[in-house]
């Protein structure tokens, strides 16, 4: 008898091929048969007439670590057909981190991830994975992030990373994917430690993946002369000299650059012409979401959290502060007037709130608010990028996306910054946008290809064994969903909502989302 029996719906198996009707039947964690089932019999049928049937989703870019260890249910995740998560990414989490840095880091990271265990053990990846392994609803995948190991090598300090320490951060790599991280990923120029980094130290981490087989996940940097050639051009050449296989992260056009994908591709289309291995992956809004700490200039930085708050207070370095913020963000499209409040836990009525509201309602600049709002909540706090007032350029931007998505070197991701009464929309949303309104709206790609991009490319990419298609032996990772009424509803006024039209969701065999309510099961493994 199988455990599980999907019956009467239409398989779409992850590769791209075409779509077939048939019945899947599983027994324990993976996919027995594929085929007729009518004459057999099962613990738990799952009637699936007019729907389709595909692997589960594979979000390669999320910051749900805290939140999974505080509410190991992750509905927002779980109710989107995700059933496998990717951590450790930008370059920020928690492993392999000392108890002391732990906690420093967990400050620091506080605005975005929340606040997990103190006594929970991040001292290596292994146990890092330990924490979330058959203790979450979602299988989750960790990249040994950059400015982690640099925390662990150096401290919260800009210095260089050279000699013993290097050799120190290098053994860190190895040993966090011989301990079965799937990469390494470094963030932006804005998030620290990692910013302190130069190009030579992440060629000489790279070539530690490079050697390994798995991949470098970045995030462009610019802006400081430590970064050699800058953006695109500093990852290329990261690659192009340690030979490891690159992957962009959230990779897409803007507002502001709305419609210019060649000019977004253009370049490293011409690196991989000349036998560079790179991919992308993308999120489909227009905006983003972080946390405003990352506003804060690199001297301010320098000690951590704590040297932090102390020139919040300080007169003389406050202003310093102010004057940077004020000159380095007065963009109305980027800067502080973009700026809207979605986590603050010790005054949750600013979350909903722009910068330039609360800087009005206290009568001072939007600079010294941002940092009185930082001290009131010891720095925990979240902010999201409202969309543009231009209905055609969100419209021009989430073409494009569709676009990007078409070519072959492309996945899907989501982005999950979850914290707050008012998180970015895409928590919720992101993959049933995709799959439901920009694919039905735009008619670039076909079922098949956008399922492809969601499961079979990240799994392949990064070597999720077994995972990622619908195959006799395959994890049972699967996703019930009506292909003509799937859709987000979350939306950056109103973004704690679920989609409408994924009933099921069964991660390793056992089912998670039952008639779209979460069950309360388990099941999510540590991977690969």
């Amino acid at each position: 008898m199988l455990d599980v029996a999907i019956v009467g719906g239409t398989i779409v198996d992850g590769t791209g091929e075409p779509s077939y009707p048939a019945d899947i039947g599983i027994s324990g964690d993976k996919i027995e048969i594929i085929g007729d089932l009518s004459n057999v019999k099962a613990s738990r049928i799952i009637d699936a007439t007019g729907m389709s049937v595909s692997p589960g989703f594979i979000d390669t870019h999320t910051h749900s670590e805290g939140a999974l260890l505080e509410d190991p249910q992750h509905a927002n995740a779980i109710r989107q057909g995700i059933t496998t998560l990717f951590l450790g990414i930008d370059g920020m989490s928690y492993a392999p981190l000392s108890g002391k840095n732990y906690l420093m880091y967990r400050h620091w990271l506080s605005g975005l991830l929340g606040h997990p265990p103190k006594d929970i053990d991040m001292s290596t990846v292994e146990a890092f994975r330990s924490n979330y392994h058959k203790k979450v609803s979602v299988n989750t995948a960790y990249l040994v992030p950059h400015g982690t190991v640099r925390l662990e090598t150096v401290g919260f300090r800009d210095v260089p990373l050279l000699g013993d320490d290097l050799i120190s951060a290098e053994r860190l790599v190895r040993e966090g994917i011989d301990q079965g991280a799937v990469g390494f990923s470094t963030g932006s120029n804005y998030y620290y430690p990692g910013a302190w980094g130069d190009t030579d130290e992440l060629i000489s981490l790279c070539r530690i993946v490079q050697q390994t087989g798995f991949v470098y996940m970045c995030v462009p940097r610019t802006g400081d002369s430590r970064f050699g050639l800058g953006g695109v051009k500093e990852g290329i050449e990261i690659a192009r000299r340690s030979g490891v296989k690159l992957h962009f992260t959230h990779y897409r056009t803007s507002p502001e650059t709305a419609g210019q994908i060649d000019d977004l591709v253009g370049e490293i289309d011409d690196a991989k012409a000349e036998g560079l291995d790179v991919t992308f992956d993308i999120y489909p809004y227009p905006t983003g979401s972080t946390i405003p700490i990352s506003f804060l200039p690199s001297f301010a930085q320098d000690g951590g959290p704590d040297s932090i708050l102390r020139r919040l207070k300080n007169p003389s370095d406050r202003s310093k502060i102010i004057n940077y913020l004020e000159d380095e963000y007065k963009s109305p499209d980027r800067g502080l007037a973009a700026t809207v409040i979605s986590y603050c836990p010790t005054n949750p009525d600013l979350e909903g709130m722009s910068l330039p509201d609360i800087s009005a309602t206290r009568n001072i600049s939007m600079g010294a608010a941002l940092l009185d709002i930082l001290l009131e909540a010891n720095l925990e706090v979240g902010y999201v990028i409202p969309p543009p007032a231009s209905v055609g350029l969100w419209r021009q931007v989430s073409e494009d996306i569709m676009n990007l998505l078409s070519r072959e070197d492309y996945m899907v991701c989501s982005d999950i910054t979850p914290a707050g009464t008012m998180p970015h929309p895409r928590s919720y949303g992101a993959f049933p946008r995709i799959l439901g309104r920009l694919r039905r709206q735009f008619d670039i790609m076909t079922l098949p290809q956008v399922i492809q991009r969601m499961t079979d490319n990240p799994a392949r990419r990064f070597g999720l064994k077994n995972r990622g298609r619908i195959a006799s032996g395959y994890y049972a990772d699967l996703v019930v969903f009506d292909a003509e009424h799937v859709i987000d509803t979350a939306t950056y006024d109103d973004p704690r909502q679920y989609p409408i039209g994924i009933p099921y969701v069964l991660v390793n065999g056992k089912i998670a989302v039952d008639d779209e309510l979460c069950t309360g099961v388990f099941a999510g493994c540590a991977i690969p």
